[in-house]
Formats: structure tokens, C-alpha cells, sequence
């Protein structure tokens, strides 16, 4: 009984992880190749080829192996470093973003640092 439950929540696990990675290879198919270049986050071919091999894989392969686990890495580093890189080329930032920034548009001043407005006097 307990082992049939493991099993099921593994497999529950298993879907939710190709979801995850199908999700991700609709979104790099959705943005313009010149984004990727823009951003310097190598082309859109490769991510496209990357994350289809770890949707696959996530499909094929059980996650307890070891390549679920290379494929869930990859995802992670494009909705991690490469969405974000590409959205913000494109001018598509996320609504989170623009309440972050409050409600303003895009920009802000050239004296503005990681942590609010820079002006260089202590």
C-alpha cells in the first residue's frame, strides 16, 4: 500500500515536471531569434533543442534516474537567466516586474542602481 502511494506521487511528481518543461519550450518558441541574440543567451535553436530533450526525457525516463535531473537543471537555468534576458529585450516584462518598478514603464533614470537611485555623494 505504502509503496503503491510512493509510486503515485512520484508519477504526479514525473507530470508536473513535463509540464514544467513543456511549458518552457513553448515560451522559447514564442520569442523572436533576434532576442536571444540581443540578450548574448546563445539562439533560439538550442534552447529549443535542450528543452525538448528534457521534455522527452522527463516523459520517458522515470525522475528517480539521472537524466530527469539534467533535463530539470536546464529548465531551470532558462526560466531562471534566459526568460527573463529575453522578455526584457522584447519589451514583454511581467506585470510582477512592473508593480516592482511601481507601475511605471520602462526605464527609469541612468542614476539608478540595483537598490534605488544612485548619487554618488556620502
Amino acid at each position: 500500500m505504502l509503496i503503491t502511494q510512493f509510486f503515485g506521487v512520484v508519477a504526479l511528481i514525473s507530470w508536473v515536471l513535463f509540464l514544467f518543461a513543456a511549458f518552457a519550450f513553448v515560451d522559447a518558441a514564442i520569442h523572436r531569434e533576434d532576442a536571444y541574440r540581443a540578450a548574448s543567451k546563445n539562439n533560439k535553436g538550442f534552447w529549443l533543442i535542450i528543452l525538448g530533450i528534457s521534455a522527452v526525457v522527463m516523459k520517458i525516463f522515470p525522475i528517480l534516474s539521472f537524466l530527469p535531473v539534467i533535463g530539470l537543471v536546464a529548465v531551470i537555468v532558462y526560466m531562471v537567466d534566459v526568460r527573463p534576458a529575453v522578455r526584457e529585450v522584447s519589451g514583454r516584462s511581467g506585470g510582477a516586474a512592473r508593480r516592482l518598478r511601481g507601475g511605471r514603464g520602462r526605464g527609469g533614470s541612468s542614476s539608478d542602481g540595483p537598490y534605488g537611485p544612485y548619487n554618488g555623494r556620502r
